[in-house]
């Protein structure tokens, strides 16, 4: 799994290398060499910066075992399960339940949860959504994860700026009318690419995950009684700050999906994944 999901990343890096550069050469010289050094530059970024970037941008602060004993023993307990090291712990300001792990490898991670969910799950549910994260770093896709949700904003932005650049004719890249063609062709693409990029790589790592943790603390119907709390809970309370290029991060998506937007969220149904975890044997 893990040499499957780095083999992933590499795939993923080369795909916003060779886009960057295509859509950079259509400015010429100079955007050719620009888009060089900014692929490089979010590329290294990507790898070993967004998770403190997503840390931040959900306001969370890591805390000590004297602070949450119960919740330190359960991931303790779990990691030791999954033969990882012990992450660290951080706690998210918000009364909208959810968690989420990030982190480049099992070695620097970090679980993260909201104040909400510890207030909303028993003891044994919160332990199925800390096996579910553990999973995650376990099977190495949270770095796949970050990298596709750069990607895709990346991509985009892209598309932003290509509806511009057709808008005043190419920003006077090379032949006119070639030029103006390929920037619509951009334009019209990069939206689809973003989130064909996330739901190929969201959906199918969340029942993984969910499968995984089950198969760790040998509980499926802990963690599927957990789901269904929190579908209605967030649906009551989403999350109400953060962005939602990262949404693929959580267990569930912290914010809400509704009518033809649904079609495009990052997870899968929670209806699927409580039946396939009930589905499992003890």
């Amino acid at each position: 799994m893990g040499v499957q999901n780095q083999l992933k990343t590499f795939v993923l890096l080369a795909t916003l290398t060779a886009l960057m550069l295509w859509v950079g050469q259509l400015f010429g010289q100079t955007g050719f060499y620009f888009a060089i050094v900014f692929v490089l530059v979010l590329n290294f970024g990507s790898y070993f910066f967004s998770h403190k970037i997503v840390l931040r941008m959900y306001r969370a602060k890591e805390v000590s075992e004297n602070d949450y004993p119960k919740l330190f023993r359960m991931i303790r307990e779990v990691t030791g399960l999954a033969k990882i090291p012990m992450p660290k712990v951080y706690i998210i300001p918000s009364s909208s339940p959810n968690a989420f792990a990030t982190g480049r490898n099992p070695k620097n991670a970090v679980v993260a949860v909201t104040d909400g969910i510890m207030e909303l799950l028993s003891e044994k549910e919160l332990k199925g959504v800390i096996a579910h994260e553990v999973s995650h770093i376990k099977n190495r896709d949270i770095l796949v994860q970050t990298v596709a949700a750069t990607i895709a904003g990346v991509i985009s932005y892209m598309g932003v700026m290509a509806r511009w650049g057709a808008i005043f004719g190419g920003f006077g890249g090379r032949d006119g009318d070639n030029n103006i063609g390929e920037i619509l062709v951009i334009a019209i693409l990069t939206p689809l690419i973003a989130v064909i990029i996330q739901l190929a790589i969201s959906r199918s790592r969340e029942f993984l995950a969910d499968e995984s943790a089950a198969k760790t603390i040998h509980d499926p119907y802990s963690l599927a009684n957990a789901l269904e709390k929190l579908d209605r809970g967030i649906r009551h309370n989403p999350m109400k700050f953060g962005n939602k290029t990262t949404s693929s991060l959580f267990i569930s998506n912290p914010f809400r999906s509704q009518g033809i937007f649904a079609l495009f969220s990052t997870h899968p149904p929670m209806k699927e994944r409580i039946k396939r975890l009930k589905m499992m044997s003890p």
